[in-house]
């Protein structure tokens, strides 16, 4: 038997190896080439790799957790079982075709739900063909051994798939939750992410109740859930702990922190932004956004006027060339926006956002929202930003000291907007809407001046929202 390995591929530019998150393949399956056969977590995203052969899965060389370098090997695979599967796969086609009996077969099972999955599929559906009244063993023993090319998804213990998009999967896994022991409550019995938190809930109120004293035993639990703590419980001198490996990305997050901490010299400017105006036209505006599906926020506008300012002041849209002793300027204008997610801090990026105006960012926000929401980003998504903008307001908050996202020079942080008594230019008091902006920058191609012409310029497009518009 001749086996060929299929191997981990380049997975984009800069990355030189991946953990497993999750095996989609079992020793013995039948594989197509371009069937996903692992997910793999690297930097800030996961991917899934799919297989450069098919045939049968003969070994799985890699387990959840493996640190896997590009061109490490995944499986071996029997290449040559792809053909023989291939010239087998008719033969339970001509008995059925011959015998004139199984034609009424279909109608037998009483479950209508079941008799379109037995004509897509009728040998991995096989099981479910015998009739109501012979309850035991002798129907299903003639189609035991048809599982092989049984559907890829991932069993529970009585054997169906478990009914889970990519990123429920992805949230159970990061929170220890086994999916076999959920109950899902979406469109037939799919599990949701509210399952999933019911799960983790319950084992957290199990675990303060006491009445869950050592997770580590695999015994079964008292409580049910209790397995589905998150991490391995245990205790230390004070009281429980609880221990869970460091993710990928999370590794990636504090590595690129330290970076930034250790070689970049932060000075932060604090300012407000009147945005009355601003908030004003928004309020008259948002319900034509609305009717097209857009939902239009303060972001889009904050957005817009950053980016016509980098224009303005190209050393805030530039990198240092530390090997080179150069400053690499750039001539296009992209903008990250820290996003807060379950499997940490991304930084997404929106593309040449000073060439569209506030409708084209207002959708592309919402698109790429959707994207980290859903866990569908990929590391394309990540790269190419020259500017970081981080919204505390969303979460709550005023100002901070944001850490420049290296090797940009440069991060805005915007907090939430609240009214404050303002004295105006005719000495009056009136209550406005202010908006708190921290503008953290590298002092070491960044002076105090430019970082705070830059600010400025910022806050008069906020401030003059006509001005905002006009600028394409």
């Amino acid at each position: 038997m001749a086996t060929e390995e299929v191997k981990l591929p380049e997975l984009s530019e800069g990355i030189d190896s991946g953990d497993v998150l999750e095996i989609l393949v079992s020793e013995g399956d039948q594989i197509t080439a371009g069937q996903d056969i692992v997910e793999m977590e690297t930097d800030k995203a996961t991917v899934p790799v799919s297989s450069s052969v098919g045939g049968k899965v003969v070994e799985v060389v890699v387990k959840i957790g493996d640190t896997v370098p590009i061109g490490g090997v995944l499986l071996k695979v029997d290449a040559a079982a792809a053909a023989d599967a291939g010239s087998a796969a008719p033969e339970p086609a001509a008995p059925a075709a011959t015998p004139e009996p199984p034609t009424p077969e279909p109608a037998a099972p009483e479950p209508a739900a079941q008799e379109p999955a037995a004509q897509e599929a009728p040998v991995a559906e096989a099981p479910a063909a015998p009739a109501p009244a012979a309850p035991v063993a002798p129907a299903p023993e003639p189609v035991a051994p048809t599982p092989p090319p049984a559907a890829p998804a991932a069993p529970v213990s009585d054997g169906a798939p478990i009914a889970a998009g990519p990123a429920i999967r992805r949230l159970a896994r990061e929170v220890g939750v086994d999916l076999s022991t959920v109950q899902g409550s979406g469109a037939a019995g799919r599990i949701t992410r509210e399952d999933v938190l019911a799960v983790v809930r319950h084992a957290s109120e199990a675990a303060r109740s006491g009445v869950v004293v050592k997770a580590p035993s695999p015994a079964a639990p008292a409580v049910p859930g209790a397995e589905a703590l998150p991490g391995d419980a245990s205790s230390d001198a004070f009281g429980p702990v609880r221990v869970e490996r460091m993710t990928k990305m999370r590794k990636t997050i504090a590595a690129q922190m330290h970076q930034s901490w250790s070689t970049v010299p932060r000075v932060t400017n604090f300012d407000d932004a009147d945005i009355t105006d601003l908030e004003r036209l928004r309020g008259s505006s948002k319900e034509d956004y609305a009717a097209q599906g857009i939902k239009l926020t303060t972001m889009p506008f904050l957005i817009k006027a950053v980016a016509t300012a980098l224009r303005h002041h190209p050393a805030i849209n530039a990198v240092i060339d530390e090997e080179n002793g150069q400053v690499v300027y750039k001539d296009y204008v992209n903008i990250g926006i820290a996003v807060d997610t379950d499997r940490g801090l991304v930084v997404p990026v929106m593309p040449d956002v000073d060439r569209s105006g506030i409708p084209d960012v207002a959708r592309g926000l919402a698109e790429m929202a959707a994207k980290v929401r859903n866990g569908q980003f990929g590391l394309n998504d990540l790269r190419g930003g020259t500017f970081t903008i981080s919204n505390l307001g969303a979460i709550g908050g005023q100002y901070s000291t944001p850490i420049v996202n290296v090797p940009e020079v440069a991060i805005l942080l915007v907090g939430r907007s609240r009214k404050l008594p303002v004295v105006m230019p005719d000495d009056t008091i009136q209550p406005r809407l202010m908006m708190p902006l921290s503008l953290s920058y590298d002092h070491r191609l960044v002076d105090g001046g430019t970082a705070a012409r830059f600010l400025n310029d910022v806050i008069g497009y906020l401030e003059a929202p006509s001005r905002l518009l006009l600028a394409l």
